[in-house]
């Protein structure tokens, strides 16, 4: 059993600093690392400030975009999965780890007036306008069905305002959950789908070449995905 903690920099995830450690793995995004000093894994994109990556100790892992690229991709790219950290750090997770349970906490992609991360004030990522963040929220449900036919399940720990729509559970609830269960026919048409579409930059460069990819259609991908929510 494996259970990873993915650790985002929403204000709360300092909540998660005094937690006992009851995870197999701990997965920091981004600036997450400086939350808890026992990660065991930094993921971060090619274009975070160097000046913030951490010092890896001994057995503590950096996870570059060498890295989490052909995950990605092994996922059906970047494009499909949506191109912002949270995702991106959850493929590579379901890739490299092959969990048990994803418990995601401080990755709500919601941002509050004010005080919007951890740190401070960040750039609400997420929130930028991209063909492939157009609905966060069936982002997820795809994460949380591509999880569920390799046994994982994708829970959120946080109690407040989210855009992931997976199911809210407590610490002490890790232990008992279960992937959910789908429809088996709308999840296949919705990976059937995109396999028609072929939507896929191997590089995860997409936005190099934006006109081979129709935002109309992408909207009718997404409303696949979120048609197989139980």
């Amino acid at each position: 059993m494996t259970v990873v903690l993915m650790l985002g920099s929403a204000p709360m995830v300092m909540q998660a600093a005094g937690w006992p450690r009851g995870f197999d793995r701990v997965l920091a995004i981004n600036n997450a690392w400086r939350v808890r000093a026992d990660w065991d894994f930094s993921i971060y994109p090619w274009d975070f400030d160097a000046a913030r990556v951490p010092v890896a100790a001994s057995g503590q892992v950096l996870v570059t975009e060498a890295d989490f690229v052909p995950a990605q991709n092994r996922y059906g790219g970047f494009v499909y999965a949506g191109a912002t950290m949270a995702y991106t750090a959850a493929y590579w997770a379901l890739d490299a780890l092959r969990p048990r349970v994803l418990a995601v906490f401080g990755c709500d992609m919601h941002y509050p007036a004010g005080q919007t991360h951890f740190y401070g004030v960040g750039t609400p990522d997420p929130l930028r306008s991209d063909i492939t963040l157009r609905s966060l929220e069936a982002k997820s449900v795809r994460l949380m069905v591509l999880a569920a036919l390799q046994g994982c399940a994708v829970v959120n720990l946080s109690s407040g305002p989210s855009r992931l729509l997976c199911p809210r559970v407590g610490l002490a609830d890790l232990g008992a959950v279960r992937p959910l269960a789908f429809d088996p026919v709308r999840v296949q048409a919705a990976q059937a789908r995109e396999d028609e579409l072929g939507y896929f930059a191997p590089s995860g460069r997409y936005w190099e070449d934006l006109s081979a990819y129709d935002v109309a259609e992408i909207d009718a991908l997404d409303a696949l995905w979120l048609a197989c929510l139980p």
